[in-house]
């Protein structure tokens, strides 16, 4: 397979609300964060024969993430980072995902990130 027919699929600052931070009283109260995600389909280009059914679909994937952050309660970007990428490699069909978080607690700076790339085994 060549690069050209394997697409990347790219979601930029999504935003959503969580509930992060090392200490129980940052945790207590929901914390705006914003997403970046790239998202590779396992599906050749050549075979999606522009239907949705074969490749990720983007709007269904930002309310997943939107679900699975609203349920964590994680201390670290980190954790929360690698965790959902997980979730969504599994969730969808990907060969592979990246994941980044930013968040707006630093007073010099315009915000702290992580990034993960998780990649699935496919057969």
């Amino acid at each position: 397979m060549t690069d050209s027919a394997q697409p990347e699929i790219h979601i930029e600052q999504l935003r959503v609300m969580a509930r992060i931070g090392v200490s129980a009283a940052e945790r207590k109260r929901q914390q705006r964060l914003v997403l970046n995600i790239t998202i590779t389909p396992a599906g050749d280009l050549r075979d999606m024969k522009d239907s949705v059914e074969r490749t990720v679909d983007y709007s269904l994937l930002c309310r997943e993430v939107k679900s699975f952050i609203g349920r964590q309660s994680s201390k670290l970007l980190e954790t929360l980072a690698s965790e959902l990428a997980s979730h969504l490699l599994c969730k969808f069909h990907a060969r592979r995902i990246t994941v980044e978080i930013r968040k707006f607690v630093l007073r010099d700076a315009a915000y702290a990130s992580v990034r993960v790339t998780h990649s699935a085994a496919l057969d």
